[in-house]
């Protein structure tokens, strides 16, 4: 489904390297967990993989879907079914959602109403607890952050991408939108077998998905989370300051943890 070997990414600016030898594997259907301190370049590896051009490759592959896409640009990378929820959703003056998603749908060959569009999002606006009018609103434009989060879901349930990069989207989203949203996560995986790669510090938001891999970025290099069950650090690997402890030893029962060490092409330590 999806493979990154051996990726070292640079800050295309000043040439500072971010990220050294990454490597990892996500399967269809499969959901992996990135972790990392602030600034440990958890956003830069999913800019590089979406073709940020903020970012430069100096070594590596990205391969989905059977095909290299490195030298993709981001567009053909979207219409092949990738998808990225930005950290910080971006606001785009004069134009609504219903015309981003509609234009994203007749860019991969669909030929849709306007007014199909606007039922799909309206179906899912529900699911969300948006407003009946949200979807004509300026996209990212006045919208708190719980709202830009919900926006961008929103349009991943319409288009439907096989695979979704979700940059800490439960940011901005109280606990209770943030557990209605992984049930809804939840449940497009199950129906599109689509997989994921998240970044969360809210474990409330993994709730109800069924984690397989549990990875963590130090030092601009991927490894496995630590697991050590004879004491609590099982439970702390996968909390901090806004964790859950309950979903964190949740998560720990569940097998998704593995003991530390670096990452080969394979995902495997």
């Amino acid at each position: 489904m999806f493979r990154v070997s051996d990726l070292t990414v640079v800050i295309k600016k000043n040439q500072q390297v971010v990220l050294r030898g990454v490597n990892f594997e996500i399967l269809p259907g499969e959901t992996l967990i990135l972790k990392g301190k602030n600034g440990s370049g958890k956003s830069t590896l999913l800019g590089a993989i979406m073709g940020d051009p903020r970012y430069e490759i100096l070594g590596g592959e990205i391969e989905f879907l059977g095909e290299k896409i490195q030298n993709l640009s981001t567009e053909k990378r979207s219409l092949l079914g990738m998808f990225l929820s930005f950290q910080t959703p971006p606001e785009v003056n004069g134009v609504s959602t219903t015309e981003i998603v509609r234009t994203g749908l007749m860019e991969r060959g669909k030929k849709v109403r306007l007014d199909e569009v606007r039922s799909g999002l309206m179906t899912n606006q529900k699911l969300l607890g948006l407003p009946m009018f949200f979807m004509e609103r300026e996209s990212g434009v006045g919208m708190s952050g719980g709202e830009k989060k919900k926006n961008e879901i929103l349009q991943m349930l319409v288009l439907k991408p096989k695979f979704c990069m979700l940059d800490e989207l439960d940011s901005g989203l109280d606990m209770e939108s943030a557990g209605n949203i992984s049930q809804i996560l939840a449940d497009y995986q199950r129906e599109t077998n689509a997989s994921f790669l998240i970044t969360s510090h809210n474990l409330r938001i993994l709730e109800k998905l069924k984690v397989n891999k549990v990875v963590e970025l130090i030092d601009g290099e991927l490894v496995a989370a630590e697991d050590e069950r004879d004491d609590e650090k099982s439970v702390r690997v996968l909390e901090n300051e806004r964790g859950d402890e309950k979903s964190a030893r949740a998560l720990d029962e569940r097998g998704v943890m593995g003991k530390r060490g670096v990452m080969n092409e394979r995902g495997a330590k």
